[in-house]
């Protein structure tokens, strides 16, 4: 991918103006080779003895976790130097009030993986733009340049299309849990109406939001407080909104402004019975 393009003068202001002129599609291709080097990473690594970096509260990262995301931050610095970069593992790295911001997370579904179940995802988003989750496994890139969503796989782009149809809708049972006692997943995979309509799938990693988008999945649900700049969830967030999926927060309010946790349903019908569920008051 070229450089931004370059115009006289080299004050801040200008430099500011030129990094903001990148087409959507050559960031899409950006979060694309970024994800993908981070999966061969994953991939590369599977099965081996992994360290473990213990992260607190039952948390922790693999020696492939930091080296998938320093593999995904060597693309993004080659090909966009002058963003800045929120990282699971890394942190922040560039300045806070930066228009362009890449939130990665290079291994979501550590506990999965580390036990040698093949559900994660690679996950990189541009703040407020194009976004791709790679499945390390089976060689998916699900991607958006902000517009529409596509999967790409052995070169070949196909348009996401959710539907309902499956039934299957996963429920992210991972503390912690911000919205309880007004939320609980649990309370939610015991309603007669979920039991009656759905069946609940627990993936663990947020690869279950490109499923939605692709139709894998009727809706996704998890707990939590504002996802929108989550590196964990942005993602997933951009790929349903871009193939069309309802996403809310769990209270109803739009993700990123109000909404707490997510609901991303394939279609307004599915979220609609969720919500009546979710809020039975509302």
């Amino acid at each position: 991918m070229p450089d931004a393009p370059h115009s006289g003068g080299g004050g801040p202001d200008n430099l500011r103006g030129m990094i903001n002129t990148y087409p959507s599609s050559e960031d899409a291709e950006v979060a694309i080779a970024a994800v993908r080097a981070g999966a061969e990473v994953v991939r590369n690594s599977y099965g081996q003895r992994l360290a473990r970096i213990d992260k607190g509260a039952g948390d922790f990262a693999t020696t492939a976790d930091l080296e998938a995301e320093r593999a995904i931050l060597d693309v993004i610095r080659s090909t966009r130097p002058h963003d800045a970069v929120l990282g699971e593992e890394g942190g922040q790295q560039g300045s806070l009030d930066s228009s362009r911001q890449w939130l990665v997370d290079p291994l979501c579904g550590t506990l999965n993986y580390a036990v040698g179940t093949m559900l994660v995802a690679v996950n990189v988003a541009l703040r407020g733009g194009p976004a791709a989750v790679a499945d390390p496994f089976s060689g998916e890139v699900f991607f958006t340049d902000g517009v529409s969503a596509r999967v790409r796989q052995d070169g070949k782009d196909t348009p996401l299309t959710p539907t309902a149809a499956t039934r299957l809708v996963d429920v992210n049972l991972d503390p912690p849990f911000p919205n309880a006692p007004a939320f609980k997943a649990t309370d939610l995979l015991g309603h007669p109406t979920f039991i009656a309509r759905f069946r609940p799938r627990v993936l663990s990693t947020t690869l279950a939001l490109a499923w939605v988008a692709a139709g894998r999945r009727a809706a996704y649900v998890t707990d939590g407080a504002d996802l929108s700049d989550s590196v964990h969830f942005a993602a997933g967030i951009a790929l349903c909104r871009a193939a069309g999926c309802v996403v809310t927060g769990v209270n109803g309010a739009p993700i990123g402004d109000g909404g707490l946790g997510v609901v991303a349903a394939a279609d307004a019908d599915t979220h609609e019975l969720l919500m009546s569920m979710i809020r039975p008051e509302g």
